[in-house]
């Protein structure tokens, strides 16, 4: 969701983004098309074709091969070729010179374009260099330089074939410096790679080894032993690496040796097992000796493909996450270079993709940020007097009740200080006592009343004084309903005040044929307190003469009697 937010106001804006993809061209592979999620450390997208490469040139053997590939690529994993292409390629040349403290860059380029036309390679065909500078002696007056090169042509074929394609060549790293960094990112090397620890690199491919010294992630020096391994019967080779190896490791003593061996004519474990080293060992099948991943993998990508994923296609997949202090680029790209459009422009690398922004969006963004920022602070500005015209009032409205409730306060101090007998926090303990009997009272009334008695009366004070009347056919419904209540409110020193039967004589009673009915009040008051008139026996009495008739209604439901009186 926020990406596509980004993408569509960059899109508004004239911004220009597009996909980054990585490929790796790595011998005994092919081509690799791959893409890394940097935050679960993952391959999400991946797939190779087989590509020749020509070990002796150092160079892809056939560029129209090249470009068949890498259409397939595109088209099986549903990538868009209008896209930025970041490329590894193998190493071509590496060395090291030391020269003048003095030099400028551009003198050090033709030093370093003089060192590299010595090579055979070179004697052909234009050399594209890049360099970085090495560890140097402080107290020295020169210093260390550190260069690779690679066939001008090479990379322009490269660039021609993805331009027919719509894709941009954004990237050229060499294989080294990719190996190097993905060492780093899958944490095989990762404890080793701390400032100023040392540590030996060491390559096997079909044309020999290279010998790289490293303190922590910086190369010291860099060796290059030629072989022809192919000539060699399969233990003969490993003898040959064996012995040619422990006269460059005695040039550079540590205590930390990593093989990784990148061709299927040497299995590393095996070589590590003759190699007599003083000192750790450990190594990589970056062939197809490979018994498990460099990284974890996604669920879409097939089985056969995982455990071709080299070094090199991780190492250039993390190339814009991971951050690695040696830096090589052939492609020529920087990141201010003249847009199509002949403004100055500035790239970087977002969730990705690549990200175009030249003068006039820039321009633009400044614009919307400003209105981001100005227009609410006008709003606010317009808005803030009404808001605070409005807490002000509701702000004395409050004050106006913190002044009645401390008044209020006041006058029960000064009555509490005067009388002596009112004290706030007994009376507040009280309130509290006598609701909840109220309400235990309610509870137990609805709980008690058995089938045949009624409520003719009730009352419950705030002083905890209950007084309840009313009738029953039976004078032991009536115990057990006094019963009940006893139970119920206890503490409560409820008694049967009164029980009598409803009849105005006994002569009555006894010549009725209809059941007899039974006045009863239950009451924890004193005499004085008591309502006399409410539900008295007297008024139940009025209909009690049809009492003979079982039809007649003398003997009333709760719906039939008068309405029960709650008072308090």
């Amino acid at each position: 969701m926020i990406e596509k937010f980004l993408n569509d106001l960059l899109s508004q804006l004239g911004a220009g983004s597009k996909e980054i993809i990585y490929l790796s061209v790595t011998p005994g592979v092919g081509l690799e098309l791959i893409q890394v999620d940097p935050v679960i450390k993952s391959v999400k997208n991946y797939s190779h074709k087989p590509l020749d490469y020509n070990e002796s040139m150092r160079e892809i053997a056939n560029y129209d091969e090249f470009k068949k590939v890498l259409e397939e690529l595109f088209k099986e994993l549903n990538i868009n070729p209008k896209c930025n292409v970041v490329l590894n390629l193998p190493m071509v040349h590496f060395g090291k010179v030391e020269l003048p403290l003095l030099l400028n860059d551009d003198a050090i380029n033709e030093a370093v374009i003089s060192e590299v036309e010595q090579s055979y390679i070179f004697k052909r065909c234009e050399p594209v260099i890049s360099w970085f500078e090495g560890n140097s002696n402080p107290s020295s007056d020169t210093r260390i330089i550190f260069y690779s090169a690679m066939q001008k042509n090479a990379v322009d074929k490269i660039k021609e074939i993805l331009t027919e394609m719509g894709a941009n060549l954004s990237g050229v790293e060499v294989s080294l410096v990719s190996t190097l960094r993905a060492l780093l990112f899958s944490g095989l090397t990762e404890t080793v790679m701390e400032e100023g620890m040392p540590w030996n690199l060491m390559i096997v491919n079909p044309t020999g080894y290279s010998l790289i010294a490293l303190s922590g992630k910086n190369i010291v020096d860099y060796y290059e032993e030629p072989l022809a391994l192919k000539t060699y019967e399969l233990d003969e080779i490993y003898d040959v690496i064996n012995t040619s190896a422990q006269i460059a490791l005695m040039n550079a003593p540590c205590n930390y040796l990593y093989v990784v061996s990148e061709t299927d004519l040497v299995s590393a474990e095996h070589l590590v097992s003759k190699m007599q080293f003083e000192g750790k060992i450990d190594f990589l099948e970056n062939n197809s000796f490979r018994k498990r991943e460099i990284l974890s993998v996604s669920l879409n990508i097939l089985p056969d493909q995982v455990m071709k994923i080299s070094l090199e296609s991780v190492g250039i997949a993390v190339s814009k996450v991971c951050d690695y202090p040696i830096k090589l680029d052939f492609s020529g790209n920087k990141t201010s270079e003249m847009s199509t459009t002949g403004e100055e422009s500035i790239s970087f690398n977002f969730n990705n993709k690549e990200i175009v922004l030249t003068e006039s969006v820039l321009k633009k963004m400044a614009f919307v940020l400003a209105g981001v920022l100005i227009i609410p602070s006008l709003v606010l500005m317009l808005t803030l007097p009404i808001a605070q015209k409005k807490n002000k009032a509701q702000l004395d409205e409050i004050n106006s009740k913190i002044k009645n409730v401390e008044t209020e306060i006041k006058k029960l101090t000064e009555l509490a200080s005067e009388s002596g007998n009112f004290v706030i926090k007994t009376e507040i303990e009280n309130v509290l006592k006598y609701n909840r009997a109220k309400l235990i009272a309610y509870s137990a009334l609805g709980e008690s009343v058995p089938a045949d008695l009624w409520i003719t009366y009730f009352t419950a004070k705030d002083t905890g004084k209950f007084d309840i009347k009313g009738v029953s056919e039976d004078v032991e419904d009536i115990y057990v309903f006094f019963k009940n209540m006893k139970d119920s409110l206890i503490d409560t020193q409820l008694r049967l005040n009164k029980l009598e039967m409803v009849s105005d004589s006994i002569d009555d009673a006894v010549m009725q044929n209809g059941p007899v009915m039974y006045n009863f009040e239950i009451t924890n008051m004193a005499d004085g307190e008591l309502n006399t008139s409410a539900g008295s026996g007297t008024s139940a009495n009025t209909d009690n003469a049809s009492a003979s008739s079982k039809k007649n209604t003398s003997t009333k439901k709760v719906n039939d009697l008068e309405p029960v009186d709650v008072g308090g």
